[in-house]
């Protein structure tokens, strides 16, 4: 009952950020399933109509449906950047293959003794398709348009991982933070839309399928019930407009051309800086800002500023140092920050303006009763006891050279085991003791939720992390003020403060308005 409460109480107080994301939702799937169907049904008739096509046309729909959707993000994103593109080009593929193996089925599997009486009628080849395969067909084909819409309700929810929005950020979000009723309060509305979808296509089946093909589904209906009326045929087009017409409110994603793009990586603090600078440059100047917040790790971030999607957003001088410039790792502040500029500036045209304040770095955290049991201290003690210990950190990390790569070298750790796990899961992990070993940021608010034991990394090899914003140079071009505006945060954060923002939005609160707070709190917003 009061899991229940703190739901009906969380979706309350966030119904105007559930019910924006709901709307994108609807329109993200309304418009890739009708592109689907667009592209599908006709490539269906013209697989019948040319044999030889129907093998490798549905061939390459099975593999497009076998490749994993992150995978096929993965592949889309240099190409098309960030945002709700990639996201409805990848739902249109997996659409494809019910739509266009339906279509394919129910136009070639219909009765020869009807289409000899169409024949036998004078009805040409097109005429055939249309008044009788067509109708006696549409069953099939709307069962593979149903099973496409439901899927994509559930793929779309992906879409939030590279800025396009949706209930799925909300999902993305209530698992960084072990935020069960965010979790749900994406995962429920995306499943009703589910099911009110699947009815609604249900009464657009019976509109457009003939009165005696709902009935009677054998060689015995009559000639007169396979004909595909004029009243009907003029209904499913309405129906059909009508989606057309809800789909249009995809207009609502062009943005202006005075509007800045501020992204940011999928966890807490960047989310909170995220809307920090965007609140800023909304109260300091008069430019729109697009919040493409929560978009992944490093990579996908730092792809949609070289593709100029995102415009600005902020990031850690030793992640730019190593992970993005490839340089090798060092330990001093001032060199890792002006190798970092320079680096960033040659190479991208990228400019870093002053650190922020706190330094982020990364730390290694057990339980503390662990840590007690086996005596650890460092990050050199951990090593000693790693052949029995399983380690649970982030995709990011376990790929970085400053991060597990880097460390396992430096250290000699040989962990039993070692599993990827992205957000809060690998809190969730440790806390249930399927993992005994985590990786985490410094001033990660939930280090103090979980209240683990940090290793002293012994051997210094993790170089500092200091927060700063990262613009695009054709950026401060265009807004010249820009630079100025975001300037204002220079040394304004501690790390106690950071972490204590982090704590607040890791335990419910709504990252803008943690960020708003604090920057009233420093007199830089009204």
């Amino acid at each position: 009952m009061n899991s229940l409460n703190s739901f009906i109480s969380f979706v309350i107080e966030r119904k105007a950020q559930i019910f924006d994301y709901f709307i994108q939702h609807i329109q993200l799937t309304l418009f890739s399933i009708l592109i689907a169907v667009v592209i599908a049904i006709p490539l269906g008739i013209l697989i019948v109509r040319y044999r030889k096509l129907s093998a490798p046309v549905i061939g390459f729909t099975n593999i497009v449906q076998s490749v994993p959707s992150l995978a096929l993000l993965g592949f889309l994103i240099p190409l098309l950047g960030i945002g709700s593109k990639p996201a409805i080009i990848m739902v249109v593929m997996y659409s494809l293959l019910p739509i266009l193996k339906n279509t394919f089925t129910g136009l070639t599997n219909i009765d020869p003794s009807l289409i000899e009486a169409a024949d036998g009628m004078g009805l040409t080849n097109t005429q055939t398709l249309l008044k009788v395969r067509f109708p006696l067909a549409m069953p099939i084909i709307m069962s593979g348009i149903r099973i496409s819409s439901v899927t994509a309700i559930g793929l779309m929810t992906i879409a939030a991982f590279i800025g396009a929005g949706g209930l799925g950020y909300l999902v993305f979000q209530g698992v960084s933070t072990v935020d069960n009723n965010m979790i749900l309060a994406g995962a429920i509305p995306a499943s009703l839309l589910a099911i009110v979808l699947d009815f609604i296509l249900g009464k657009v089946e019976d509109i457009v399928v003939p009165e005696g093909i709902k009935t009677n589904h054998t060689n015995k209906t009559r000639g007169k019930n396979i004909f595909f009326s004029s009243k009907k045929f003029k209904l499913g087009v309405s129906a059909l407009v009508l989606v057309i017409i809800l789909s249009t409110i995809v207009a609502s994603f062009i943005s202006s051309s005075n509007t800045i793009v501020v992204g940011s990586k999928n966890f807490s603090e960047q989310l909170i800086l995220g809307d920090m600078v965007s609140s800023l440059i909304e109260d300091k100047t008069k430019y729109k800002v697009d919040r493409k917040l929560n978009l992944g790790a490093t990579n996908v971030v730092f792809t949609a500023m070289k593709s100029k999607d995102v415009d600005l957003y902020v990031e850690y001088t030793g992640t730019a140092l190593v992970n993005i410039l490839k340089q090798p790792t060092m330990t001093d502040p001032k060199k890792v920050y002006e190798a970092s500029k320079a680096g960033l500036a040659k190479k991208y045209g990228i400019e870093m303006l002053n650190p922020i304040g706190f330094n982020n770095t990364y730390v290694m955290a057990v339980k503390k009763d662990f840590a007690k049991k086996n005596n650890l201290e460092t990050i050199s003690d951990l090593s000693k006891i790693s052949p029995k210990v399983i380690a649970g950190v982030t995709m990011d990390f376990s790929n970085r050279p400053d991060g597990f790569l880097g460390l396992k070298e430096k250290y000699n750790l040989k962990f039993k085991s070692v599993k990827g796990i992205d957000g809060g899961l690998r809190y969730t992990a440790l806390n249930s003791n399927e993992t005994q070993v985590l990786d985490a940021f410094s001033t990660d608010g939930l280090l103090k939720k979980f209240d683990l034991k940090l290793l002293k990394d012994d051997k210094a090899f993790f170089p500092p992390y200091y927060a700063v914003s990262l613009v695009n140079a054709d950026t401060l071009k265009k807004y010249p003020e820009l630079k100025g505006v975001l300037s204002l945060l220079d040394g304004k954060i501690n790390d106690a403060e950071m972490r204590a923002m982090n704590l607040k939005v890791d335990t419910g609160a709504q990252s803008k308005t943690v960020a708003d707070d604090f920057l009233r709190s420093k007199g830089l917003i009204k």
